[in-house]
């Protein structure tokens, strides 16, 4: 059978023009539909508001609630209130929880991966080196539940990459690099995203069955502003809060910007989604609370 191409320049203008909203419909989704809200009142939390994650009953933590060295709670209902404190000289950022519910804290003051039991709240170091800068934020694999961490030293613009297996066993995984901060395991446990913030570089590896990595490559960078922390949904896309700029900027598994939020605070530090992945939760530093993007 012989194939056919239609010259489209022979199409009818009033055709063309029709065609227009079909194809704006099909493409990216537009920014200016996505409403921005705040939860809470402003500074329920410090300046130092980061890792947000959310438990299996849908409560949402961040640390530093009030005051440094704790993690605070919001319900369902958006109640804010104490979750724990920390022992004292520990100062929490990025939280993850395991697939039993026990919370994971990177304590970047002490050099500590501290654990939360989900039964008792009873607080222990699960992993520990003293050769990290200050372990920061942290991601789960989904398959293995190996646990890595970004290490920046903000002081020399540089970082390290650390691996912690499921007995708490720390493995430097790369060293030399920029000042590593958010980072993410794609939703199929294959890949791992990591992000220099001051060299605005997003680096991705395939994870080896073992949990090492290996075949880096640059998965985009930024020409201008930083960026803080990073999250999947479940198609693969990458969330990616923009320090400085107060964007949210979400992209494809293959590197492709999808859209760029604006937010109403300039300085978000970390975002994790809503179970339905309708809502995107938002710290941010210059406000002390969350900012609420309702994706869908």
């Amino acid at each position: 059978m012989r194939s056919f191409r239609y010259n489209y320049s022979q199409l009818p203008i009033f055709l063309l023009i029709l065609s227009l909203p079909v194809l704006v419909q099909c493409g990216q989704r537009r920014v200016e539909n996505v409403l921005v809200e705040d939860l809470l009142p402003e500074w329920t939390f410090t300046k130092g508001i980061e890792g947000p994650a959310i438990d299996m009953n849908g409560n949402l933590y961040a640390v530093n609630y009030a005051e440094q060295g704790t993690i605070g709670v919001v319900s369902p209902d958006g109640e804010a209130s104490l979750f724990i404190k920390l022992p004292e000289g520990s100062v929490g950022n990025g939280i993850r929880f395991d697939k039993e519910g026990n919370m994971y804290i990177a304590d970047y003051k002490k050099h500590n991966i501290l654990k939360v039991s989900s039964s008792t709240k009873e607080i222990s170091v699960f992993a520990h080196d003293s050769t990290m800068n200050q372990p920061n934020d942290i991601a789960i694999s989904p398959v293995s539940e190996f646990l890595y961490a970004s290490d920046p030293n903000w002081k020399d613009s540089t970082g390290k990459l650390w691996m912690v297996d499921r007995l708490g066993k720390v493995i430097l995984l790369e060293a030399n690099m920029g000042t590593t901060n958010g980072i993410e395991v794609s939703p199929d446990g294959k890949k791992l995203y990591v992000n220099e913030s001051i060299q605005r570089n997003v680096w991705v590896y395939d994870i080896l069955n073992d949990g090492s990595i290996t075949n880096k490559r640059l998965f985009m960078k930024f020409e201008d502003f930083g960026m803080d922390g990073m999250r999947c949904d479940s198609a693969g896309n990458l969330y990616i809060t923009r320090h400085g700029k107060g964007t949210l900027a979400i992209f494809s598994p293959q590197g492709e910007l999808v859209e760029e939020i604006p937010l109403k605070g300039k300085l978000c530090s970390n975002v994790v989604l809503s179970s339905d992945e309708k809502k995107a939760y938002i710290t941010m530093a210059d406000r002390g609370m969350f900012e609420i993007a309702n994706l869908m």
